[in-house]
């Protein structure tokens, strides 16, 4: 049997809730064509992501780090094969801003070099780790949404993500 999803590329309201929790961003910017290079403190134990990427944008950009607390709403959408801001949020995103990534959990087995997490990988010790999920490489919509959706408060307590943003030329 073939089923198939006629939401392909809307985000289901029953999956992302608008929520008056607290947020805070800060801000980050290059020349048009230069990479941004970044380091993003991921929610958990102390772990950070070293980032760079190029800007999917064809004007002097910014990128912007918005954190939400977990349970959150974010207004975006698919245009043009990137997923679009369409109501600025208290976080700081605003229309128009392209969500490049969002922290993400997944199953795996455990990182690291020490004793114990060897032990663990060979035991088959498998757990919930964050890493950033590459929206702008999405080759489907509902891998979008699974990435948001994943940081639920079972795993965390925020979000984060990464908006670029035209730099104001005026």
């Amino acid at each position: 049997m073939l089923l198939s999803s006629t939401y392909a590329f809307t985000p289901q309201p029953s999956l992302l809730q608008r929520t008056t929790a607290s947020a805070s961003s800060s801000f980050l910017s290059a020349a048009n064509s230069d990479p941004f290079e970044i380091t993003v403190d991921l929610p958990g134990k102390g772990l950070q992501a070293k980032m760079k990427f190029p800007p999917v944008m064809d004007v002097p950009s910014e990128i912007v780090e918005v954190r939400y607390a977990v349970p959150f709403g974010l207004d975006v959408a698919p245009k043009n094969n990137l997923a679009v801001c369409t109501k600025d949020g208290p976080g700081g995103e605003k229309v128009g801003d392209v969500l490049r990534y969002t922290s993400q959990w997944t199953l795996g087995l455990p990182r690291g070099d020490g004793v114990i997490t060897t032990a663990m990988s060979f035991a088959g010790g498998i757990g919930w780790q964050v890493s950033m999920f590459d929206v702008a490489r999405a080759s489907r919509w509902e891998d979008v949404v699974a990435a948001l959706v994943s940081n639920e408060r079972s795993r965390t307590d925020e979000v984060v993500l990464l908006f670029e943003r035209p730099l104001d030329t005026e």
